[in-house]
């Protein structure tokens, strides 16, 4: 069964002012949206659907330089966007300024191919550096997105063949600050990629140098982006299961572990794992991980040598009072994640 996949190249530079204009009138479409729709609320007490909003918007396209499926795939979002938010007025895209939206521009499906070795889209050829071969595949649907920096990239949905794993192995996977994952055959991610540059962009942010700065957060999503992708498809190749805690950044946000936290990538690493599990027939689970730092993975009590609570987080190496065994504090957390998922795949997971 054929998988769906995005795949994301960098535009060339010299379409930079083609696809910026293009995103201009995305925005103007969009707070046109934003207003009609928050009218119809305010005076008739009505939602406006997607096909609601369609005649609205009907022939714009030829003059902002949109395609007429993009206007389609405008409202679209905005209705997507206004249901999730809740809101019956979502926030304007600004298209100047300091606070200015970055650019984007929908594409419906079949509104892109690949034409003369080139992205054609609008009655444009945009040149891009193709690292994966988009000759070989079926443009579904996609966009056009820039970066903070002003680089423009590609993003289009594909149908690829999965496929599937060769591991037997199973393995535990324990998310931290100091070290961004461990799992339980004792290999990781050390990650602090933004500790590692802090200094270096505090030298730009102090000298107003905000293209450094820019170029500094950029370098630093890249590494993190790198590693973590390196460390999670060598988990999805290698194991039959895997199985991570459940700790999540964002209830890390109001605390003082914040900034490492975010660091660290925890959310971005269990989408990682999420989509490469399904495509290569993984079993990912998430698991509750309380208490498996203080649990024993030898005797499975909690004994009185255990590490437990804010003031022992510096303890990195204990030995259980119990069994005698020596644990390193991650490893031991990882290996009680991994017989956690065992269990839930003994018992099976109960239907909601």
């Amino acid at each position: 069964m054929a998988k769906t996949k995005t795949l994301k190249v960098r535009v060339k530079d010299k379409h930079a002012k083609l696809l910026s204009k293009m995103a201009r009138s995305v925005n103007f479409v969009w707070n046109y949206i934003n207003e009609l729709s928050f009218r119809s609320i305010k005076e008739r007490g009505m939602f406006l659907s997607a096909y609601d909003i369609h005649p609205y918007t009907k022939g714009a396209g030829r003059e902002l330089g949109l395609h007429s499926h993009t206007l389609q795939c405008i409202a679209a979002e905005y209705v997507t966007r206004r249901k999730q938010f809740k809101k019956a007025r979502l926030n304007w895209r600004k298209s100047r300024g300091v606070r200015r939206s970055l650019g984007w521009i929908p594409v419906n499906t079949n509104a892109a191919q690949w034409k003369n070795g080139q992205v054609f889209h609008n009655g444009h050829y945009f040149s891009v550096r193709d690292s994966f071969g988009l000759s070989d595949y079926k443009f579904r649907s996609a966009s056009f997105s820039e970066d903070s920096r002003g680089r423009w990239y590609f993003n289009v949905v594909v149908d690829v063949e999965p496929e599937t794993s060769e591991g037997t192995q199973s393995v535990g996977i324990d998310l931290g600050c100091k070290e961004s994952a461990t799992d339980s055959n004792g290999d990781g991610v050390t990650g602090r990629e933004y500790r590692m540059l802090e200094q270096k962009l505090g030298i730009a942010q102090r000298a107003n140098n905000k293209q450094r700065a820019k170029a500094i957060h950029a370098k630093i999503k890249n590494r993190r982006q790198d590693a973590l992708h390196k460390y999670s498809s060598k988990l999805v190749n290698e194991n039959a299961a895997i199985f991570v805690g459940n700790v999540s950044s964002q209830a890390m946000l109001k605390t003082k572990k914040a900034k490492s936290a975010l660091d660290a990538g925890w959310g971005l690493l269990k989408t990682m794992l999420s989509y490469k599990c399904d495509h290569a027939g993984v079993v990912f689970e998430i698991v509750n991980e309380a208490y498996s730092t203080q649990t024993c993975s030898c005797c499975g009590v909690i004994p009185d040598s255990s590490p437990k609570g804010r003031a022992s987080l510096g303890i990195r190496e204990w030995v259980c009072s119990e069994c005698g065994a020596e644990h390193q504090r991650d490893v031991n957390a990882a290996r009680n994640i991994l017989a956690l998922g065992h269990e839930r795949l003994a018992g099976g997971i109960p239907l909601l």
